[in-house]
C-alpha cells in the first residue's frame, strides 16, 4: 500500500512542480497554429480526393 500512496504523492509532485504549464497566450497561439494546419491539411486532401475521383471518372467513361 505504501508504494501506490508513494506513486500518487511523485504524481501529483511533478504536476505541480515539475510540468511547466503554457500561458493562456501560448495555448491560444498553439491552438491556432494546429486549426490552420488541420484546415490546410484538409483542404489538400480534398483537392486530391476530388481529382482522383474526377481522374477515375474520365477514365471510366472512355473505357466504358
Amino acid at each position: 500500500m505504501k508504494k501506490i500512496t508513494n506513486h500518487f504523492q511523485e504524481s501529483i509532485r511533478e504536476l505541480t512542480e515539475k510540468v511547466s504549464w503554457p500561458t493562456w497566450t501560448q495555448l491560444q497561439q498553439s491552438t491556432m497554429i494546429v486549426l490552420a494546419a488541420t484546415l490546410v491539411i484538409t483542404f489538400v486532401v480534398l483537392l486530391m480526393d476530388s481529382g482522383i475521383g474526377n481522374g477515375f471518372k474520365f477514365i471510366y467513361k472512355q473505357l466504358f
